[in-house]
């Protein structure tokens, strides 16, 4: 077997449209369902969520489509370094991965649209290989992990991979689909009602970009990739979140949410500390990704549980607040800023911890900053 390369994370980008948006503006651009009021007030309580993004206007009319958000997230990384001092100069990457969790064409995949579009730009006009990937949300996370080794394959020796979400396509009202059931059920959270219209207070649109490259920057940050972890636990869970083709209807049940994300979380993240031969006391700071601060607690609880120290576990950091769940494109987005407002140490390491409630898969990846 051939030993692998290293692969660097040089380049992070992102793109947000539009203003963010307040709690008491989301009507404004996502319009109103009747009675969900006090669904409203309830998840927005537990959520912890302040503000987030929508690619569309006040009359409910996009104003990006998830193509163009990802677009506009890639394009930023093929922009000439400010510091002069940098000889990397514009990549050539010869590798493109996406993922999403909705795109308005089943087929071609979301790279090939990315691929087009970033071409008429002059950012990536050649042949490259493409790789799509349909999911929740690790489906961009899984199209990281491919990037990854790809270049630690030798087979490229620059990629990128975007995650791009557009979810208030299909959460505005004036194409949001619902099945009111309420009646069948004593408690509402267990009806399609109530799956589908919490998430229109949950969801949010964004983009993010990684450059993927064999050799860390001449000079600045880098992040070296130590290795990359996936799971799927879906023989032993239930269906938990969807996206109906027919109808673009998304539903999630947050009774089999509760039953499975904090034991299989736990499991996912022993496993891959147990295979790495690795250990959270190690890291500066994890990035999780978190649909709702609902889930705090839990979090710092395995966080906690896999600590040598568990009066001082690992720190962690989201923008779930001032974000939203932004998905597919969370990830992307979070470590972004991350380090836009925060300065790396060399050897400094995050780890990335993306659960996805689809029908429970996880993916971690282990960073190691480079700095020169």
């Amino acid at each position: 077997m051939a030993a692998l390369h290293d692969c660097f994370l040089t380049r992070t980008s992102s793109f947000l449209p539009g203003l963010n948006v307040a709690n008491d503006q989301i009507e404004t651009y996502l319009g109103s369902i009747a009675e969900e009021a006090d669904v409203k007030k309830q998840v927005l309580r537990m959520n912890g969520i302040s503000g987030r993004h929508y690619a569309q206007d006040s009359s409910q009319r996009p104003t990006h489509d998830v193509y163009q958000l990802g677009t506009n997230a890639a394009q930023s990384l093929f922009q000439r370094p400010t510091n002069e001092s940098k000889r990397s100069g514009l990549p050539h990457a010869t590798y493109l991965s996406a993922g999403t969790t909705f795109a308005p064409l089943a087929g071609p995949g979301i790279a090939t649209i990315l691929h087009d579009r970033l071409g008429q730009q002059g950012c990536l006009s050649h042949p490259v290989e493409l790789s799509s990937h349909a999911g929740i949300c690790t489906s961009s996370a899984a199209a990281m992990v491919g990037a990854i080794r790809a270049v630690q394959t030798g087979d490229h020796r620059c990629a990128v991979c975007v995650g791009s979400e557009h979810a208030s396509e299909v959460l505005k009202s004036s194409v949001f689909q619902v099945e009111d059931d309420r009646h069948l059920h004593e408690d509402v959270r267990k009806s399609q009602w109530f799956m589908s219209v919490f998430l229109r207070f949950m969801l949010s649109d964004g983009a993010g970009a990684f450059l993927l490259q064999d050799q860390p920057d001449d000079d600045g940050c880098s992040l070296r990739v130590d290795w990359t972890h996936s799971m799927s636990f879906a023989p032993e869970t239930e269906l938990c979140m969807k996206m109906e083709s027919r109808n673009a209807r998304l539903t999630q049940d947050v009774t089999i949410l509760s039953k499975y994300l904090v034991r299989f979380g736990k499991e996912s993240l022993a496993d891959a500390m147990t295979k790495q031969g690795d250990s959270l006391d190690r890291y500066r700071v994890v990035l999780p990704h978190m649909s709702s601060f609902f889930f705090r607690r839990r979090m710092e609880r395995i966080l906690q549980e896999h600590s040598q120290t568990p009066d001082v576990p690992v720190p962690y950091w989201t923008n779930l607040q001032t974000l939203g769940n932004t998905g597919a494109a969370s990830i992307y987005l979070m470590l972004d800023q991350f380090l836009r407002k925060q300065q790396l140490d060399d050897g400094d390491r995050i780890l990335l911890f993306i659960p996805e409630s689809g029908q429970f898969n996880f993916v971690l990846i282990s960073l190691t900053a480079i700095v020169r």
